[in-house]
């Protein structure tokens, strides 16, 4: 499904204020994202109300200046900044008589026009069918009439249901190829746990500086630009350390505020890299006066993925906006996370952060003791792959006592995926 933006220039813009702590900050946000689509905002209007209307999302009043000032400036398309029902989005097309767009068709257009890879595309395509498979009634509005048993059933009835039926399928198409995907992907990152290479995964605020840092990192040319999500599709890259140990860094796709639970569905495939990476490098934009907003943001989509475990290294970027900033390293007040400051654009502090890297990857290998029951054989040969055997004997139940040496998070992760829990597989030093 392609992106309609190119054909769309002049774009009315609707702003409904529930939020009035976050207003400006929002509205900003909203108006880049406008932007980011291509397109050109030819007018705002705010709209302030305590909560949607359900038949019109906003007052008739309100959806009469809307009408009047997208007739008198030839508005091709008016985008309202909050996801809106596919009745809201049809009655207000009629009463409009200019194509609606909500924040999510938005979100999915600029997500479209940026897709470039296999798998980028594919999971475009399955949020914008799922977003589009409730709204398929638009199309057939003119048929609404036709209704009736024998001989005066409506051609649009027939219609709907083929359409809903193709879209269905095609979802499933998607779904079974990005199965496809994910075990392309299960199989690599396997691979590297084998290895003993630790995977470590950009995230933050869209435009915070994450394809910038990645490229100073690996000295790749991942595009860059001033613009919400520049960057879609994710990108994997061996990174050589100081002490001659490999790491993979992927970046991946910036978050943004109330990120539609759709999308993030959608988008499980590539989302996966930063559930299963070893450590999170959040890309922190400085300069920006809601930063504390963002990281709260940032968080609750870690929290939605199932990666709110995995260690954190938070990176102040852009401090070369301020003169009394300097580079540095400290530890965060929650712990075990590290704190760092440095610009990925001028590459001041960008030793410290590797020196970061290197502690984080360190601070948590440690001795382990296990009691393993005999059902854990699996488990078992994973510890022995990675190198992280020290002592193995036999228990009394025929199972295995060990001594293993690596990092906490890991472990964590190796016995999820046995279906075992830590906390009876722990043992004291005492008991071997």
């Amino acid at each position: 499904m392609e992106s309609k933006s190119a054909d769309i220039q002049r774009a009315l813009i609707v702003y409904v204020d529930f939020y009035k702590s976050t207003a400006d900050d929002a509205f900003s946000e909203f108006v880049q994202l406008v932007v980011s689509a291509g397109l050109d905002v030819i007018c705002s209007i705010k709209a302030p109300r305590q909560f949607p209307d359900a038949q019109l999302f906003v007052g008739k009043g309100k959806a009469d200046e809307i009408t009047q000032q997208a007739e008198e400036l030839n508005a091709d398309v008016v985008i309202f900044n909050h996801p809106l029902t596919p009745a809201q989005e049809r009655n207000l097309e009629n009463h409009i008589k200019v194509r609606v767009i909500d924040r999510i068709g938005l979100i999915l257009d600029i997500f479209a026009q940026r897709a470039r890879s296999y798998e980028g595309k594919l999971q475009v395509e399955l949020a914008q069918l799922q977003h589009l498979s409730t709204r398929l009634i638009r199309g057939w509005t003119h048929l609404e009439r036709q209704k009736g048993g024998i001989g005066l059933r409506g051609p649009g009835e027939t219609q709907l249901e083929t359409d809903r039926r193709l879209v269905g399928f095609r979802i499933k198409l998607i779904n079974q190829r990005l199965d496809k995907v994910r075990k392309q992907r299960n199989l690599s990152r396997q691979q590297r746990k084998k290895n003993d290479v630790p995977v470590i995964s950009l995230v933050g605020y869209t435009n915070a500086g994450k394809s910038t840092l990645f490229n100073r990192l690996t000295g790749a040319n991942v595009r860059t630009a001033n613009q919400l999500f520049a960057t879609l599709d994710p990108t994997l890259r061996r990174v050589e350390m100081d002490s001659g140990r490999n790491i993979i860094l992927t970046d991946t796709v910036g978050f943004i505020r109330d990120l539609p639970h759709d999308l993030v569905e959608s988008f499980q495939a590539t989302l996966e890299e930063v559930r299963e990476a070893d450590i999170l490098i959040h890309v922190i934009d400085v300069d920006h006066e809601q930063r504390q907003q963002r990281i709260d943001e940032v968080n609750k989509v870690i929290e939605l993925i199932g990666a709110e475990n995995v260690p954190q290294i938070e990176v102040y970027n852009k401090i070369d906006k301020y003169s009394e900033q300097t580079a540095r390293i400290e530890m965060a007040d929650n712990y075990p996370h590290i704190r760092i400051w440095l610009s990925s654009q001028t590459g001041e502090g960008l030793d410290l952060l590797r020196e970061g890297i290197e502690q984080q990857l360190r601070q948590d290998r440690k001795p382990h003791f296990l009691n393993l029951p005999v059902t854990a054989g699996q488990l078992r040969a994973k510890l022995f792959d990675l190198g992280a055997v020290r002592q193995d004997d036999e228990n009394e139940k025929g199972g295995w006592i060990m001594e293993v040496e690596l990092e906490q998070f890991r472990l964590n992760k190796l016995c999820e995926e046995a279906s075992l829990d830590i906390t009876q597989l722990q043992t004291l030093p005492a008991h071997y």
